[in-house]
């Protein structure tokens, strides 16, 4: 009899080990497929090609004077001349912004016979100005940008700054990519599941890439804080979405 009871015994202990077995593999199977270290990652990306809408042009001139005064009415001469400029070619006065006037002093050394400076000597004052357009008009105000000759013959010292091109709606434009990619990824962990013999489970993971603004058909870096090209008026703007499903 005491024989009996320890088979009997025995097989209980037996069934369960294997009833322990069966739950903690089902566990970890389940663990697999739906934590955060498993399932299948795949990273989408988006990309569009926009032309600016927004062009800002800076441009800059000086005047140098004996007195202040006299440097003073040279400028002023010129902002006006410049402000005329641009209204003729269709600038408006809300798309201008002149800049305050900085002043500087001008000096000059003395040298004796021998090389040595003897002196130091105020001879008079530089004046600059600063001029901004800003204009939804990009054709416009690049044409102007490009040809400052009426300027330039009418004495006027001035530099002009390379146009700095954007575009008003990039937020609508973000958002639309970020859709794409988060689509192509989707497509991509979809496809990979299928050939495994799996299907998509729950969404465990997504990361937003940064968002990338290069000139348009050139080889522009991207950087691994985000690109932002104002250079060219015609960019394209790209971004990736990372995904990580789990497989049932």
């Amino acid at each position: 009899m005491k024989e009996y009871k320890g088979i009997i015994i025995a097989c209980i202990a037996g069934i369960c080990a294997i009833i322990c077995v069966t739950i903690m593999t089902g566990n970890l199977v389940s663990y697999k497929k739906t934590s955060g270290g498993g399932g299948i990652t795949a990273t989408g990306s988006a990309s569009c090609d926009f032309e600016s809408d927004l062009i800002v042009w800076r441009g800059s001139f000086t005047a140098y004077g004996t007195t202040t005064q006299e440097a003073y009415k040279i400028i002023k001469r010129d902002a006006e001349v410049i402000r005329k400029y641009l209204l003729d070619n269709g600038v408006t006065e809300d798309e201008m912004i002149f800049g305050s006037v900085r002043i500087s002093q001008r000096w000059e050394s003395e040298y004796n016979e021998e090389g040595y400076e003897i002196g130091v000597y105020l001879v008079g004052y530089d004046l600059a100005q600063e001029i901004q357009v800003t204009s939804n008009d990009v054709d416009k105000v690049d044409a102007i940008s490009r040809d400052i000759t009426q300027l330039i013959e009418s004495d006027v010292e001035f530099t002009s700054d390379a146009p700095e091109y954007y575009y008003t709606k990039l937020d609508e434009l973000k958002l639309q990519l970020i859709e794409e990619a988060t689509v192509n990824a989707k497509e991509r962990i979809d496809i990979m599941a299928a050939g495994t013999g799996g299907e998509t489970g729950k969404l465990l993971n997504a990361n937003l890439g940064v968002f990338q603004i290069t000139a348009q058909n050139t080889n522009s870096d991207y950087s691994y804080g985000g690109a932002f090209d104002t250079s060219s008026r015609n960019k394209t703007a790209s971004i990736t979405v990372r995904l990580n499903y789990s497989v049932e």
